[in-house]
């Protein structure tokens, strides 16, 4: 059985790498637009990992992980968090809301697949 990930981005073309990366690795991909959906989902679907945009419309990628980090039901699954901010309070900010991984953009595909595969092997 495929491991699932939600790709939760604004932008579409990072959403279309992703999706078609991650496929052909052999993941099943859900996919949400906005940080509402992303949450949803997470609860409903119950993807073995995330990958939050930080910056998203409605709820914000370091809500959405705070929030499922600190709810016992859902605190086991990994998340990485993609963006475009590369400052070190920015990183910290990551750590702090729990996520597993900090990923800033633009990221080399190959690289981030390389962590994805780490973090679900543990």
């Amino acid at each position: 059985m495929p491991k699932k990930i939600l790709v939760a981005d604004d932008e579409e073309e990072i959403v279309f790498l992703l999706k078609r990366r991650l496929s052909k690795s052999g993941y099943e991909i859900i996919v949400a637009p906005n940080g509402v959906e992303a949450f949803a989902l997470a609860k409903r679907e119950a993807p073995d990992l995330l990958i939050l945009d930080v910056m998203m419309p409605e709820l914000d990628g370091l809500t959405v992980c705070f929030r499922l980090k600190t709810d016992p039901k859902y605190q086991h699954m990994k998340i990485i968090l993609l963006t475009a901010r590369d400052q070190q309070k920015d990183k910290h900010a990551g750590e702090t809301v729990g996520a597993d991984v900090y990923v800033t953009k633009p990221f080399e595909p190959d690289d981030l697949i390389k962590k994805i595969q780490e973090l679900l092997e543990q």
